[in-house]
């Protein structure tokens, strides 16, 4: 492994999400499905760093300044002279939002602009969030991930479904399935990514795109199951006291990844446990707070344990 550029990059959006507090009050928040994912994998220990473009604003300057605080590789962070991409939460209960990003910072991200040889040391790279959603960074971030495929690359994603995943978003979801040699899905993805009230059904459909991956399942307090051909194993979820499930989902395949990375002579099943653990650990602060190894470690040493099936 080429010790001078990260083992994990995540490839994707960074964001500002816009929250209302009241009918006159906002907060905002550093976010995005796939920095997330980055984040958590550098929480953990290990050397990453998040591929993608945001703005110079101030909007872009509070992500710059989150990234370097989470100890991520600052060579493959791209800031432009264009707008921010928000997320505008104006519900919360149920959830409502939408995205303000037309011609955003985001979907000019350039991989001929990432350091020269990167692809020399990364063990995993991670697509998924909206920005597989968002023309022309969707087709930007597939083109890379066929790139990195036939280099020998492992490929991680994780659709993350929102709204504007609509029918437009079939034919990308079936690409990056058959590319991906780790698929991580929740109940709540399948049944909007399949238009359908049978998340079951639907994981059949998703598993049919890519028999030979192995699929992270999420199922929230329900704990967690993973595939690999005709085996599966499941574990439950540690008892906590759930502060906030925000990133929870971007905790489990990071930390599912970590340990593939870190942990090579791990089973699968314990590399299951591990990646719930850390998705526990997530929901235990408030917003989308990366776990430690530390306290990843110590929800699994007071589980119940995993089955296998």
């Amino acid at each position: 492994m080429n010790q001078n550029f990260p083992a994990f990059v995540a490839a994707g959006e960074a964001l500002t999400d816009l929250i209302r507090t009241g009918p006159d009050g906002w907060r905002s928040l550093v976010g995005g499905s796939t920095w997330n994912v980055a984040r958590v994998v550098a929480s953990l220990g290990l050397p990453s760093a998040f591929a993608g473009a945001i703005s110079r604003d101030v909007f872009g300057a509070r992500l710059a300044e989150a990234n370097a605080a989470a100890g991520l590789d600052g060579r493959f962070l791209q800031q432009l002279d264009k707008s921010p991409l928000l997320a505008v939460v104006h519900e919360l209960d149920p959830p409502a939002y939408f995205f303000v990003g037309d011609d955003s910072a985001d979907l000019h991200f350039d991989a001929a602009q990432l350091p020269q040889g990167w692809q020399a040391g990364a063990r995993w790279v991670h697509f998924g969030g909206i920005s597989l959603a968002r023309e022309p960074l969707a087709g930007k971030l597939l083109a890379l991930a066929e790139e990195l495929k036939l280099h020998g690359v492992s490929i991680s994603y994780d659709p993350n479904f929102r709204a504007l995943m609509d029918q437009r978003y079939d034919a990308v979801l079936q690409r990056m399935a058959a590319l991906a040699d780790v698929i991580k899905v929740s109940d709540e993805d399948l049944r909007g990514l399949f238009r359908c009230s049978d998340a079951e059904q639907a994981f059949a459909s998703l598993r049919a795109l890519n028999p030979d991956a192995i699929y992270l399942y999420t199922r929230g307090e329900h704990g967690a199951r993973i595939y690999q051909g005709a085996s599966s194993w499941s574990a439950p979820a540690p008892k906590i006291s759930v502060v906030d499930t925000v990133g929870a989902g971007d905790a489990s395949i990071g930390a599912l990844l970590y340990s593939f990375i870190a942990r090579p002579a791990e089973t699968l099943e314990g590399h299951l446990g591990f990646a719930v653990a850390a998705g526990a650990a997530a929901c235990t602060a408030a917003g989308a707070t990366p776990p430690t190894l530390q306290q990843v470690m110590q929800l699994i040493s007071s589980s119940p344990g995993s089955n296998a099936a």
